[in-house]
């Protein structure tokens, strides 16, 4: 079995929020979901649980962060070209979500950012994986100490 990754996102709205990924393109996995959960599909190896603040309250002691006023996390989505992270990053703005910054253009990677329904923050990204290693090398060397 591959390693796989479950981001596990506490919202307020079980049912609104499985509407916004929905509309992102995550599918649905009706096996792990409810009225207190949704299992949301990226790919093969990652899934969102979207899970109701009780219900998230039920895996830790510590308070739910109101991530409207304090970031916990940026996720950050891998596409192959730019056009997919337009496509995502109009489709979470259609969708109620807010686009948290401009567009970040350093030629080798181009980047968004947005927030969900519950501020949480996303930022996909297209990176040119030759160019970006060019430009790496090219780069003066941090010098140890």
């Amino acid at each position: 079995m591959p390693q796989m990754i479950f981001v596990n996102l506490p919202v307020a709205d079980v049912a609104a929020s499985t509407a916004f990924y929905t509309a992102l393109g995550f599918d649905r996995d009706p096996r792990f979901s409810n009225e207190q959960a949704s299992a949301m599909t990226w790919s093969d190896t990652i899934s969102i649980m979207l899970l109701g603040h009780d219900y998230y309250r039920t895996f830790t002691t510590k308070q739910i962060a109101d991530t409207h006023a304090t970031n916990a996390v940026l996720l950050c989505l891998s596409f192959d070209d730019r056009a997919g992270v337009d496509r995502i990053t109009d489709a979470a703005i259609a969708a109620g979500g807010r686009e948290t910054r401009p567009a970040q253009d350093h030629g080798f990677m181009y980047g968004r950012a947005f927030e969900d329904l519950d501020g949480h923050v996303f930022e996909p990204m297209f990176m040119d994986m030759d160019a970006a290693l060019a430009a790496f090398a090219s780069a003066p060397q941090a010098v140890e100490a």
